[in-house]
Parts: structure tokens; C-alpha cells; sequence
């Protein structure tokens, strides 16, 4: 088990879902746990969890949407803990949208937040680690980086890009000290990300098969302890990726097939196919 007693974190998005399992997993790890999100009430509910293990963790409620918050939530944490050990960028929002249903807008409201407020939030970090000669800095991405879902094109485009970051940013950092790691997850249950939002479709998977918070915050533990750059959750949606790599044009075929076939069972169960409801009449392969 990794042991981070006398280190500490910060993590963004860490209200609910994914950061306030991977703060809390960070906290009984022995790591004092900086925690950060717009909603200070349920900020406060996990932060009291993570001080059961790690007293001297805080919070810092921000927008991170905001570009000057990045800059000030750092200052505030190294003040804090004299410096950031362990950054996880997992703030993020989702964008359920058909390509026809989706504006520029869209698109570079979800960029903000999903890939540049990490971006900005590890540069300002960053300097510390590399004095230190250590650190870790996490990124929560998704095998949408990966696999490019149907209808999540401005979602999947945001973690491609994070994911592409954090790829240049291991090898500029060799030697350093600080290490960099993404965790892809799949579909994961007790978040907000497939929540009903104004907008937003409802999701084209089945979330009968997600998997809990908890696993995503196992492994995020575990790429620390081992070093590890990338890791799905769960562990075979590696193989869909480089199965993909190996064939780009039957993967793209295949989802596809995919769409169609969903978009016909959930039509057929009488569930809304939300805004993108007049492209869903599209016929099955034959």
C-alpha cells in the first residue's frame, strides 16, 4: 500500500464522485489533502472525512473555469502546506451533444475546464515540484481520450487533449523528479457526469456496468506507488485502445454499428434519445 505520510495533495473537482474518493483515498494514505470545488457546502462534508485520517487537510472552494484561479488556488496551497506533493486534476464537466446540436461555445466551455484550468493549475505547481526534486501530478482523463464516443465529440476532444499534455509533459520532465500519470476511466457510477443537465442527451451507454468512484481512486494510488504513466479503469479498455490503434477504420465501422443499434433499442424501450432525436432514425447496417 502507497504510504504519503508526510506529503500532501491537492485535488480539484473534489465535492463529490471521483475527487472526493481519490481525496479520501489520499488522506487514509497519510498525505495532508488540499481540497477544491465550486460547492463549499459538500466541499465541507468531505473534507471533514479527510481530516478523520489527515487533520491538518483544508479546503479552498474555486470556479477553475476561472482563468485567475488557478493561480490563487496554488498560492494558497503551498502556503498552506509549504508546498504541493501530489496534484489530481479531476475537475471536469461533461457535453452530451450531437455534433449538429453542438455550438463553438460548447466546445470551449468544456475545453476551459476540462483540459485548461488542469493545464494552468499544473503550471503553477509545477516550478515547487521540480525545486524539491519530486512530485506527482495526476491527471483524470477518459477512455474517451481514447476511443472517441459517439455524441461526446467537444467531451472526448477535451481529454484527448489533456491526455496529449500529460504524454509531452512525462518526457519533458525526465530526469526532475516529478512524475506524471493519467487514469482513463470508463463509465463510473455516483458521479454527476451522466446527471441530467439542461441540454445534455442522455447517455448512449449502459450504466447498469459502471463501476464505483473507489476504483478510480485505487488506481490513482497505484500509478504513484509504481510510477505507472497511464491506466484504465477498468484495466481491459486497454486492449479496445490499442486494438483501435492497430485498426482505426473497423474500430470507427464498429461504433458505428454500435450507435445505430443503441439508438434503435432505446427508441424501441420508449426512452427520450434527447436533442439529437432526428438524426437517431438512422438505419441499422445491413
Amino acid at each position: 500500500m502507497v504510504t504519503l505520510a508526510g506529503r500532501s495533495a491537492l485535488v480539484t473537482g473534489a465535492s463529490s464522485g471521483i475527487g472526493a474518493a481519490v481525496a479520501e483515498a489520499l488522506a487514509a494514505a497519510g498525505a495532508r489533502v488540499g481540497l477544491t470545488a465550486r460547492r463549499a457546502d459538500r466541499l465541507a462534508g468531505v473534507l471533514a472525512r479527510c481530516r478523520e485520517h489527515a487533520p491538518g487537510s483544508a479546503m479552498w472552494p474555486a470556479d477553475l473555469a476561472d482563468p485567475d484561479a488557478a493561480a490563487a488556488l496554488a498560492a494558497a496551497a503551498e502556503a498552506e502546506f509549504g508546498g504541493v506533493d501530489v496534484l489530481v486534476n479531476n475537475a471536469g464537466a461533461p457535453k452530451r451533444r450531437h455534433v449538429l446540436d453542438l455550438a463553438p461555445a460548447d466546445a470551449e466551455e468544456v475545453l476551459r475546464l476540462n483540459y485548461l484550468s488542469a493545464v494552468r493549475l499544473t503550471l503553477a505547481v509545477l516550478p515547487g515540484m521540480v525545486a524539491r526534486g519530486r512530485g506527482h501530478l495526476v491527471a483524470i482523463g477518459s477512455v474517451a481520450a481514447r476511443l472517441g464516443p459517439p455524441h461526446e465529440a467537444a467531451y472526448a476532444a477535451s481529454k484527448a487533449a489533456l491526455t496529449a499534455f500529460w504524454e509531452s509533459m512525462a518526457v519533458d520532465l525526465d530526469g526532475t523528479g516529478v512524475q506524471v500519470h493519467v487514469v482513463q476511466p470508463a463509465l463510473i457510477g455516483g458521479t454527476e457526469l451522466f446527471d441530467a443537465r439542461p441540454g445534455e442527451e442522455e447517455p448512449l451507454s449502459d450504466l447498469a456496468d459502471a463501476r464505483p468512484p473507489g476504483d478510480v481512486a485505487a488506481a490513482v494510488l497505484e500509478v504513484i506507488g509504481d510510477g505507472r504513466f497511464e491506466r484504465y479503469v477498468p484495466d481491459w479498455f486497454d486492449q479496445m485502445a490499442s486494438g483501435k490503434a492497430a485498426d482505426v477504420e473497423g474500430f470507427v465501422a464498429g461504433v458505428k454499428e454500435w450507435r445505430r443499434e443503441r439508438l434503435g433499442e432505446i427508441a424501441g424501450s420508449g426512452a427520450a434519445a434527447g436533442p439529437a432525436e432526428g438524426v437517431a432514425a438512422a438505419p441499422p447496417p445491413q
